[in-house]
C-alpha cells in the first residue's frame, strides 16, 4: 500500500512544485509582471488595506483553471474562467477578512491542538483516499502509519496538514464565537409554528399608482437624490454592452446524422463482439472526454441525473448490458449498466457527436479563415462590416451584462461576454471564437461600465420608482375616506361606485406569496391581527395602498405543535447558527474596504500591448 501511495504522491508532489514553479516563471517571463500594467508588487486587490498581490491571485487562478479542466476534460472558455476569476478572488478576500478578525479577537492555535487534531480528525480529502480504506471506510490505522512514515515527512505531509489546521481551527473558534449563546425560546418556536400553520382568507381593495396621471406628479432631482442614497447598494447595476456579433453555424445535415449513427452501431458491434472493451472504446473514441478518460465512468446515482431519452434508456437496461444508440441534443450515446440495485444505477457511456463531415467542415473552417483574416482582432470598426458584406453574413446586435453570457436567439455564445468586459473598447472586434455550433465574430459597440446612478443618469425606470411612491403617498387619504365608506357599509358595496373591484384571497399562512397583497408585508401581518369581518383602515405597501376585511382565520393546533417541539428546536437552532455565521461573513465583506483593480489593470494592460 505504502508502495502505491509513495509514486502517487511523489506524482502529485513534483507536479505541484513544477505547476508552481513555471508558473511563477510564465509570470515573471512573459512580460505580464514586467510590463507597465503589472509588477511584482502590484495589487489585484486591497481589503482594508492589505493587498491581495496580482501573481498570487493569478497562481490560484491557474491552479483552479487546471483542476476544473481535469474535471471536465476540456479547457475552461472565457466565460468559465471569468467567473473562476470571481470566485477565487471573492475567496481570497474572504480569507483576508478573516485573517484580521482573527487577529482582532486574539484568536490562534497552540501546537497541542494542531497535534490532536492531526491525529483524530483528518482532512476529508484524505479520508476518501482508496489507499487508506478497508472495506470501502477510512481506517484511522493506515492513516496514522501513513502519517508518521517517511513517505509523508518527505513529502510534506505534515506540513500541509498544520497549514490545514491552523486555518480550520481558528475558523472554528471563530464561528463558535459567533453561534454561541444562540438559543430559542418556546414562545419564538410557538411564533414561528404558527407563522407556518395560522391562516387566514381575506377580502380587499387596492388603489394602485394607475389611478393617478403621470402628468399630477413630478419628480425633482433631489427626490431622486434621496431615494438613490437610501437604495444605493440594490441600484447599483453591472456593466451593459451592445455587441454585434456574425455567425458561421456549422450546419448539421440529415446525413451528418446517419454518419454519426453509422459510426455508434460500428463501435457498439465491435464490443458486442468481443474484440474491443467498452472502457478502451469510451477513452478512444467518446466525444465526453470526462468520462471518457476514465473509462465512460459516469458513477453511481439514481434517477434525475440525465436527460429524459438517455435516462429512460439506462433504466430499461440490466447490469452488464450495452444499449442500442440513444439519440439526445448531444448526439448518439451507447449505455452500459456495471450494476444496478433498484433506482441506483453505476453506468458508463460513449458519446458519438453529430457533427459536420469532413467535406462541409473544410468548407466551415475556410469561410472562418476568410472572416478572422479580413476583421478578427482590429480596432477599425468598418472591417467587421467590410467582411460581413464580403462574406454575406448577417450581422445581430445583442445586449449583454458584465458576468453574464452573451446569448443569441437564446444561443450560448462563448468568450464574447468576458472579453467585452475586460477591456476592449467600442469599435474594437475580438478574436474569431471557435465553438461546437458556429464560429462567432464580435464587435464591441458600445459599454456602459454600470455602477450606481446619479440623478443626472438615473434612467426612466428609477425616476417611475419614485414617482410610483409619490402616488400611493397621494392615494392613502382616498383610501381613508374608502375605508369610512366600507366600515359603514360594506367593501363590496363602497367598491362599485370608484370602480374598484373588492378581491378574495384564498386561505394563507404568514409566509405565503398572496396574488394582489404581496407577502412579508403590512398587509399580510394586518390578516392575522384585526378582528374578523373587520374593515381595516388603509395599509401602506411597496405596490398599492390596501383596505382589507378578515373573512376567516383557523389558528394554529397547539397539541401539534408540542409533539413535534423538541425537533423543531434542534432545527431552527441549527438553521439560527449557520445563519449568524453567515449574517456575520456578509457583515465583515459589506463593511470593508474592498478596491477591486482588475479593470485598472485589464485597461492599463491593453494599453502598453499598442
Amino acid at each position: 500500500m505504502l508502495q502505491q501511495m509513495r509514486s502517487a504522491s511523489k506524482l502529485i508532489f513534483i507536479l505541484m512544485a513544477i505547476s508552481f514553479v513555471v508558473g511563477f516563471l510564465l509570470l515573471e517571463t512573459s512580460g505580464i509582471l514586467n510590463s507597465s500594467a503589472v509588477t511584482t508588487s502590484t495589487a489585484v486587490a486591497e481589503v482594508n488595506g492589505t493587498d491581495i498581490l496580482y501573481s498570487t491571485w493569478q497562481q490560484q487562478v491557474n491552479q483552479a483553471a487546471e483542476q476544473e479542466r481535469q474535471r471536465r476534460g476540456r479547457a475552461l472558455n472565457g466565460d468559465e474562467m471569468r467567473q473562476l476569476e470571481q470566485r477565487v478572488l471573492d475567496d481570497m478576500i474572504n480569507n483576508v477578512l478573516l485573517e484580521q478578525e482573527y487577529k482582532r479577537r486574539g484568536i490562534t492555535v497552540t501546537d497541542r491542538e494542531l497535534q490532536q487534531a492531526a491525529e483524530y480528525s483528518p482532512p476529508p480529502a484524505l479520508m476518501q483516499a482508496p489507499e487508506l480504506q478497508t472495506n470501502g471506510q477510512f481506517d484511522i490505522e493506515k492513516y496514522r502509519r501513513y502519517r508518521n512514515s517517511a513517505l509523508a515527512r518527505q513529502s510534506g505531509l505534515n506540513l500541509y496538514l498544520e497549514q490545514y489546521y491552523r486555518d480550520a481551527i481558528r475558523r472554528q473558534k471563530l464561528f463558535d464565537q459567533i453561534a454561541t449563546g444562540a438559543y430559542i425560546t418556546d414562545e419564538r418556536l410557538w411564533n414561528a409554528w404558527r407563522d407556518q400553520n395560522d391562516s387566514a382568507r381575506v377580502t380587499f381593495v387596492s388603489f394602485t399608482a394607475d389611478r393617478i396621471p403621470d402628468a399630477k406628479v413630478s419628480v425633482s432631482d433631489d427626490e431622486l437624490k434621496a431615494y438613490i442614497k437610501d437604495h444605493e447598494k440594490e441600484l447599483t447595476r453591472p456593466g451593459r454592452a451592445v455587441v454585434s456579433i456574425v455567425t458561421i453555424p456549422r450546419t448539421v445535415t440529415a446525413a451528418d446524422t446517419a454518419a454519426a449513427l453509422a459510426k455508434a452501431n460500428q463501435l457498439r458491434a465491435e464490443i458486442v463482439s468481443g474484440s474491443q472493451k467498452f472502457e478502451d472504446v469510451a477513452r478512444a473514441e467518446s466525444s465526453d472526454t470526462a468520462s471518457g478518460s476514465q473509462g465512460g465512468d459516469l458513477g453511481k446515482g439514481v434517477r434525475g441525473r440525465f436527460v429524459a431519452d438517455f435516462e429512460k434508456a439506462a433504466y430499461a437496461l440490466q447490469a452488464g448490458q450495452i444499449s442500442q444508440p440513444v439519440k439526445t441534443q448531444f448526439g448518439y450515446h451507447l449505455i452500459k449498466v456495471d450494476s444496478r440495485k433498484g433506482d441506483t444505477l453505476s453506468l458508463r457511456h460513449i458519446l458519438v457527436p453529430i457533427q459536420q463531415r469532413d467535406s462541409a467542415a473544410r468548407e466551415t473552417d475556410r469561410l472562418a479563415d476568410r472572416l478572422g483574416a479580413i476583421a478578427a482582432g482590429k480596432t477599425n470598426p468598418a472591417a467587421f462590416d467590410s467582411a460581413a458584406r464580403t462574406l454575406g453574413l448577417q450581422i445581430v446586435k445583442d445586449t449583454i451584462v458584465e458576468g453574464q453570457p452573451a446569448l443569441l436567439h437564446g444561443t450560448y455564445v462563448p468568450d464574447v461576454s468576458a472579453w467585452a468586459f475586460k477591456g476592449a473598447h467600442a469599435g474594437e472586434t475580438g478574436d474569431l471564437v471557435d465553438a461546437d455550433d458556429a464560429y462567432y465574430l464580435a464587435r464591441l459597440d458600445s459599454i456602459d461600465h454600470g455602477g450606481t446612478p446619479t440623478a443626472e443618469t438615473a434612467g426612466p425606470e428609477i425616476r417611475g420608482i419614485v414617482l410610483a411612491r409619490k402616488k400611493l403617498d397621494l392615494l392613502v387619504p382616498q383610501a381613508d375616506s374608502f375605508a369610512k365608506a366600507a366600515a359603514k357599509t360594506s367593501l363590496e358595496d363602497a367598491a362599485k361606485p370608484l370602480g374598484l373591484i373588492a378581491y378574495q384571497s384564498p386561505m394563507f399562512n404568514r409566509n405565503s406569496n398572496v396574488p394582489g397583497l404581496g407577502r412579508f408585508n403590512e398587509a399580510i401581518g394586518a390578516a392575522f391581527g384585526l378582528p374578523l369581518n373587520t374593515v381595516s383602515a388603509p395599509i401602506r405597501t411597496d405596490d398599492a395602498v390596501v383596505v382589507l376585511r378578515v373573512d376567516a382565520r383557523k389558528e394554529a393546533d397547539r397539541a401539534a405543535f408540542d409533539a413535534q417541539k423538541v425537533a423543531q428546536r434542534g432545527q431552527i437552532l441549527d438553521l439560527l447558527r449557520r445563519q449568524r455565521i453567515q449574517d456575520f461573513v456578509q457583515n465583515l465583506r459589506a463593511e470593508a474596504k474592498v478596491v477591486d483593480n482588475r479593470k485598472k489593470i485589464d485597461q492599463a494592460t491593453r494599453r502598453s500591448e499598442t
